[in-house]
Parts: C-alpha cells; structure tokens; sequence
C-alpha cells in the first residue's frame, strides 16, 4: 500500500511543480477522512491541485463555482413537480459527487456557504424532512482567495472548524516555474493520468490508520496543546474537541504515510499548523507562525 502512496505523489508532483510538502498535507487530509481549504491569491494551482487529486483517486468529480448570486438549491438540489407523475420528486445537485470542489467558496454569501454544513460534518443531505445519504467516500476541497480581495465574504468560525486542514500554497520556485513555462500545460497533463490510488484501497488505507498507535503519553501532547489554546492570551478562542480529534487523526495518517506504526511528537508537529492555524486565527494567512506559541511553549512529555 505505501507504493501506492508513494505512486501517487509522484504523479501529482509531476503536475504540481515543487509543492511536495502541500501535496502530502493534501492526501494525509484525505486519507484522515477531512475535507481540506486552500487558501491563497488566484492562479496558482489550486483547483488544478483538487483536480489531479480526484483523478489519481478516480473519484467523481464535480466543480462548484461559489458566486455571490449562488443559492443552497444550485448546490443541494430541488424538489421540483412532475406533472405527468403529479407528484414532487427530488433532483439531486452536484453535490451528490464523491469529490466536491468549491472554488472561491467565500465569494459566495454566508446563506450558500451554509448549505454544505450538514453535508461536510454529516455525509447526509436533508431537504424538506427527508435524508439522502451522499456518497462514499464524500470528500470537499475547498479554496478560498484571501480577505483583502474584493467581493468576499468571511466564512464563519462554524464552517471553519468542519475542514480539518487549511493550506497554502504559495509561488512556486524559480525552477518550477521555469518548468511551467517551457511545459504542457497542467490540464492536458491531468487528462493523461490513470487512477494511482483505487477506492477499495483508499477506504482499506483508512480503515490500518484508525489502527494506529498513540501511546498515553503522546495524548498527553496533543492535550496539552489544547489545553495551552484554550488559556493563553495568544489566541481569541482555544482548539475544540473535535479540532482535538482531527489533531489526532491527521498525525495517525501522516505516520502512516511515513511507514510507522505509532505516532510520535513530530507528527503531531509536523500537521499542527494546517489543523489548527484556520480554528485559532481565522482570516490569517501565516499558519506557522499562529502554531508558533504551541510549538515552542507546549513541552514534550
């Protein structure tokens, strides 16, 4: 299974020049069973990211363009009349995809963001009392422009907390850009691959990780950790409980994805910024330096 991992990142470093350590960050979301925020200016790769992710996964694939005249039915879907029927039947959105990507997802007004909160912490669907199931695995990849930018609104600290990291991925190199200009371009590179990682083994993957070792000690760590949140002046609110779990979650998978059987500290470090950045500061950019504190201040056990 690790060749497989190691596979795929090969053929999304090919299209994503010089980001190994977001495309790593990408797939341990993934794999952890989290949906993931992109953050950063446009044109640098990040719905050309969500879609080589998709592809070498071979899952189906829908993009949604999030503007501010978007409403919850354009993402859920209706229930509309039929009249040769005479009754009402429901005509599911796009957001009955495996794989979701919600492009500039906060130039979309707080009523359309809102809509993918159930569908995000509960892989369901309710309109109108009824409960569809969406499907497995249901992963969201959203990607957000920055604050400053005009005509964006600020997502909520609820929805925040439902993605599990939050990455950037900034301008490549001087050598990776020189290779995207001389190249392909990125889209006639996607078409091109196959499925590196199949379903069956993506939710066999998922399902060693939750087997995965944290000592009592090592929970002691993450603990600490929340527990510093919540009391220093630092920051405005602390790490929830279920930031905690995702906490947990991610490190299981990032050992897992470096062929261990146990988490260690320095997979709890290694997550820690694209976990927690987004809870505790929401709106800034610089996730190392909001995880600085917790990294210096939090002692190892």
């Amino acid at each position: 299974m690790h060749n497989t991992l190691d596979n795929m990142m090969a053929s999304a470093n090919q299209i994503i020049l010089g980001k190994e350590q977001q495309i790593k960050l990408s797939l341990c979301c993934l794999l952890s069973g989290g949906h993931l925020l992109i953050e950063d200016i446009p044109g640098v790769g990040k719905t050309t990211l969500s879609h080589t992710l998709a592809k070498l996964m071979g899952l189906e694939y829908q993009r949604i363009q999030f503007t501010s005249d978007l409403l919850p039915a354009d993402i859920i879907g209706a229930t509309i009349y039929n009249a040769d029927e005479h009754q009402f039947s429901f005509h599911k959105g796009a957001l009955f995809s495996q794989m979701i990507l919600a492009d500039e997802i906060n130039r979309a007004t707080p009523k359309a963001q809102s809509a993918l909160l159930e569908a995000m912490e509960e892989r369901q669907i309710t309109v109108e009392g009824q409960t569809y199931p969406l499907p497995q695995p249901f992963f969201v990849i959203a990607t957000q422009n920055p604050m400053h930018q005009l005509g964006t609104f600020p997502l909520p600290e609820s929805q925040l907390d439902r993605f599990l990291m939050r990455i950037e991925l900034g301008y490549p190199n001087h050598e990776a850009e020189r290779e995207l200009l001389i190249g392909k371009t990125r889209q006639h590179l996607i078409k091109d691959l196959g499925v590196a990682l199949p379903i069956e083994t993506l939710l066999q993957m998922q399902q060693q990780i939750t087997q995965i070792y944290a000592s009592s000690a090592l929970l002691d760590y993450i603990q600490a950790i929340i527990q510093f949140s919540r009391e220093s002046e630092e920051y405005p609110v602390g790490l929830s409980p279920r930031a905690g779990l995702a906490l947990l979650n991610a490190a299981k998978s990032w050992a897992f994805m470096d062929k261990r059987e146990a988490v260690i500290p320095e997979d709890v470090q290694a997550v820690l910024p694209s976990v927690a950045a987004h809870r505790l500061q929401a709106g800034k950019m610089d996730a190392n330096a909001i995880v600085a504190p917790l990294l210096e201040q939090v002692a190892i056990p």
